[in-house]
């Protein structure tokens, strides 16, 4: 089993920049993609960004793209989301999560069977 620990998160204001670590171990990076999602009070989970190993692929929510880059450091097992001009409305609490196969364009809907505990953003206006 893939453990995940978030962290980096924090009160930032609107315009700022936050980098979010996830540190992965028992995790074979050849074997595994990894995810970011996030969940505000009241929504419903929303997939924020994806990379693969295998493919070499990365994908972005419509809502983050241009703003939010995903990369990973195969040598350290951790992918980083380096999030730029913060809104208020990206104010949730961020998880990661891996799975067992490449992103996919509708990466969203696979199933990651490991899950960190999240880290909160919340950014002010």
């Amino acid at each position: 089993e893939v453990q995940l620990v978030e962290s980096g998160g924090g009160l930032v204001q609107a315009g700022g920049s936050l980098r979010l670590s996830c540190a992965a171990s028992g995790f074979t990076f050849d074997d595994y993609a990894i995810g970011w999602f996030r969940q505000a009070p009241g929504k419903e989970r929303e997939g924020v960004s994806c990379i693969s190993r295998i493919d070499s692929s990365t994908y972005y929510a419509d809502s983050v793209k241009g703003r939010f880059t995903i990369s990973s450091d195969n040598a350290k097992n951790t992918v980083y989301l380096q999030m730029n001009s913060l809104k208020p409305e990206d104010t949730a609490v961020y998880y990661c999560a891996a799975e067992s196969q490449p992103c996919g364009s509708s990466w969203y809907f696979n199933y990651f069977g490991s899950w960190g505990q999240g880290t909160q953003v919340t950014v002010s206006s």
